[in-house]
């Protein structure tokens, strides 16, 4: 008897670790799916101090063309997550695509601010199509194999950056920026074409594995009816753009004159948040399920998604400042070198976050977090320390980023992995709004550190002070003890539940 139930145990490992063909080549085109989106993210990087001359705008408006594309993705996520578990993963997932391209023919002839704005506020609905994705890995993948598709997927991330970070710097240096835009356009439309030739939408498993470790929000109400929460919507896209916005004017000096803008900003902001709350609490297709940050095992996870969103979108924009600004208060380079001393960053992110799903198929979900939080600050104190070359920049944000890729990749797999099976899509939604709600505030945040200016004689213009970097080495450092920290917690709650 015992033989006959150790065979049948057997055979039931052997089903759920077998993955088909198909597996991998959905996985292959939805990852080509996270590519594209994120390398029309990165490949504006170096382009900033050119869009800033070019416009005549300030360090603090040229935040909001990261910030903008970031917010409208952050709120339509849960939206497109909504939309997945009613009208289909693949339905969605194309029509944001769609949307898409359409945001990157518009950035391609922009000739002014307010019509670039628009057109990343767009594009930024096509980055909300990353929960139709994960939904869709989700039904393909066995349990046992999930692990691994999510870090191939979130390494499509960093292989974007990357290739984004590259290219686009050499597209801007040789024919301007508005080519970059234009560049993408035809991958988009192949990637789109591949999913409705070979993507297949398929009844989800249940996950087996998840039921026994979480705790799932027990009044999460399952409607097939179609419902958006649109004074949610509203009001959490009220609490982001007001909060940025007192960021945005917290650059210009705080002073008399615009002090009562500040607190105007704050105010209004936080009002919207409780607002918000109270609306997503009455509601029984709520915009974002508040009873998923209930639980012990996402709410951790979700705030992990934030701290690392804030640190690479302070980071990179900082960076980018630092390297074309001239010596001594920067390095002095191109477009080109702003990208070569970013690359190691986005390899090691690329490495990592490819390697992280075999690290946690060996020691466990939780633990690579931990060891991503102390990488991640060692790679924060060396930036704040030694920073006067770009070898030295180099090799520290190296560091950062294999550090920050482990911390990510784990907290993506506990969501995805960790989540009610039947509304993945939901829970998915709600990290990645929250993610990109941090890389929002990100470039918000550097730029407030960074409205320090200082004049160097001989040279027409201002740049942001040695100070305002360090300023941001030091925040990326404090965020990865926060990572450490939540870690630890979410150490402690997994251990009481298995006792």
């Amino acid at each position: 008897m015992i033989d006959k139930r150790q065979e049948k145990n057997n055979n039931l490992i052997n089903e759920t670790t077998t993955v088909s063909r198909h597996a991998w080549l959905t996985l292959a085109i939805l990852s080509s799916t996270l590519l594209t989106v994120f390398f029309s993210e990165t490949m504006l990087l170096p382009a900033i101090p050119d869009i800033i001359t070019e416009f005549n705008i300030s360090y603090g408006t040229a935040a909001w063309i990261f910030s903008a594309y970031l917010i409208v993705a952050a709120v339509m996520t849960p939206v497109a997550g909504r939309l997945s578990d009613l009208f289909g993963k693949k339905k969605v997932l194309l029509t944001m695509l769609g949307i898409y391209i359409g945001g990157l023919i518009i950035g391609g002839f922009a000739d002014n601010i307010i019509l670039l704005l628009i057109s990343r506020v767009i594009q930024g609905v096509g980055l909300a199509a990353i929960p139709a994705a994960f939904s869709l890995l989700r039904d393909t993948f066995p349990p046992t194999k999930l692990s691994i598709a999510v870090g191939v997927f979130g390494s499509a991330y960093s292989a974007g950056s990357v290739i984004g970070l590259l290219v686009g710097a050499s597209i801007i240096q040789f024919f301007g920026w508005h080519t970059t835009f234009l560049a993408i356009v035809p991958f988009t439309a192949v990637v789109t074409l591949l999913i409705i030739r070979f993507v297949k939408e398929g009844k989800a498993s249940e996950n087996k594995f998840s039921s026994k470790n979480i705790q799932h929000p027990k009044s999460v109400i399952k409607s097939n009816s179609f419902s958006i929460d649109l004074k949610g919507v509203l009001s959490l896209s009220a609490t982001i753009s007001f909060f940025l916005i007192a960021l945005t004017i917290i650059q210009i000096g705080i002073n008399i004159d615009n002090l009562q803008q500040i607190v105007g900003a704050f105010a209004i902001s936080a009002i919207a948040l409780s607002f918000f709350i109270t609306i997503e609490r009455r509601m029984k297709n709520p915009f974002v399920n508040l009873n998923l940050l209930k639980d012990k095992i996402l709410l951790p996870s979700y705030i992990l998604l934030i701290a690392t969103g804030i640190t690479m979108f302070m980071i990179y924009p900082a960076i980018v400042q630092m390297v074309r600004s001239p010596i001594p208060l920067g390095f002095g380079g191109s477009s080109v070198d702003a990208a070569n001393v970013q690359l190691p960053f986005m390899i090691g992110f690329l490495v990592f976050s490819s390697i992280t799903p075999f690290i946690i198929n060996r020691i466990g979900g939780i633990r690579p977090i931990i060891i991503g939080g102390i990488v991640s600050l060692v790679g924060a104190l060396a930036l704040l320390a030694f920073h006067s070359t770009e070898l030295a920049v180099s090799v520290s944000l190296a560091v950062l980023a294999s550090g920050l890729s482990l911390t990510m990749t784990a907290a993506w797999n506990l969501v995805v992995s960790k989540s009610p099976t039947e509304y993945t899509g939901i829970s998915v939604g709600v990290g990645a709004l929250l993610l990109f709600i941090g890389m929002a505030i990100g470039p918000a945040l550097a730029g407030v550190y960074m409205a320090n200016h200082e004049t160097i004689t001989g040279v027409q213009g201002s740049y942001p002070s040695t100070n305002s970097y360090n300023l941001v080495f030091l925040t990326a450092g404090l965020l990865s003890v926060v990572t450490i920290v939540f870690a630890i917690l979410l150490k402690r709650t997994s251990s009481l539940r298995i006792a």
